[in-house]
């Protein structure tokens, strides 16, 4: 499903234009960008699941074009965490 996709869903399910259910996609997919990446934040969204910040160690890697080994820094990469529930509902499914 894209972005689009989901919009399209929204607006028939509710019947709000599709014009302002992406304008409130937009914002809070925006909120949690900037929650992240300005304040450090995590978002924790009940019921569905957290975008957390991941820390990953600095390691070693390979360029296997160059045959050559670079060091990766340290970093920190924005992660999805689902929910027991929504992991089980999942689950089921498969």
């Amino acid at each position: 499903m894209t972005k689009a996709d989901l919009i399209r869903e929204i607006s028939q399910q509710t019947g709000i234009e599709r014009a302002i259910v992406a304008q409130v996609i937009e914002g809070v997919m925006e909120g949690i960008k900037s929650s992240l990446i300005v304040g450090g934040e995590e978002v924790y969204l009940r019921g569905f699941g957290s975008f957390i910040l991941k820390k990953r160690a600095a390691k070693t890697a390979r360029n296997i074009s160059r045959n050559t080994t670079i060091i990766v820094p340290e970093h920190t990469t924005p992660a999805f965490k689902p929910c027991k529930a929504f992991q089980k509902s999942i689950a089921i499914k498969s």
